[in-house]
């Protein structure tokens, strides 16, 4: 049943992946003397300026800030936290700091927005996200935009449920193939 745990948090993570992988990287930042530079796993080439407009508008009908709005206060958190760990008899100080940081930071969320639309401009081209942004203002792109995020949900909850349900079958598997080597787990 642990492993069943496991992988059930493995998988609720999923929709938030994005965010969660930088997320991930905040301990061994927190804990380095230097900030770590920004990277791309693919050097991106700037899209014209219709074309950057035009994917900025796609992702604010389709309410892309609200995925990383608290991702500055996030990290600050969860760095301070981090850093809480080694250090204890620092927690008011840390706490009082990260209230400093936070403000100091605020703002550099919409860096995520405009990263997201450089992105887009490298998939698509302008004519396509003008065509894209006609769409989503038409009765279907807007249906689309209502009920894409609840089924993106319901498809997380299927996977998370798949996944507790297979779970067991490979942990079956498992200990099935470990008995016919005379091995009990």
């Amino acid at each position: 049943m642990k492993l069943v745990s496991k992988i059930l948090s493995g998988a609720s993570l999923a929709l938030s992946l994005a965010l969660g992988l930088a997320v991930s990287s905040v301990p061994a930042v927190a804990q380095q003397k230097q900030p770590a530079p920004a990277a791309s796993a693919v050097p991106l080439k700037q899209g014209s300026p219709a074309a950057l407009a035009a994917a900025k508008e796609i992702l604010a009908l389709k309410n892309a800030g609200a995925m990383y709005a608290s991702a500055v206060p996030n990290l600050v958190e969860q760095t301070k936290n981090v850093l809480l760990q080694n250090n204890l008899n620092y927690q008011k100080d840390l706490n009082e700091v990260a209230v400093i940081v936070a403000q100091k930071l605020a703002g550099r969320e919409k860096e995520i927005g405009d990263g997201m639309a450089n992105i887009y401009t490298n998939e698509f081209s302008e004519q396509e996200l003008k065509d894209l942004v006609t769409f989503y203002k038409s009765p279907l792109g807007q249906k689309l935009l209502a009920a894409e995020p609840r089924a993106i949900q319901f498809s997380m909850s299927y996977m998370n449920g798949w996944a507790q349900n297979f779970s067991e079958v490979v942990n079956g598997e498992f200990r099935t193939e470990m008995r016919k080597r005379g091995k009990q787990i």
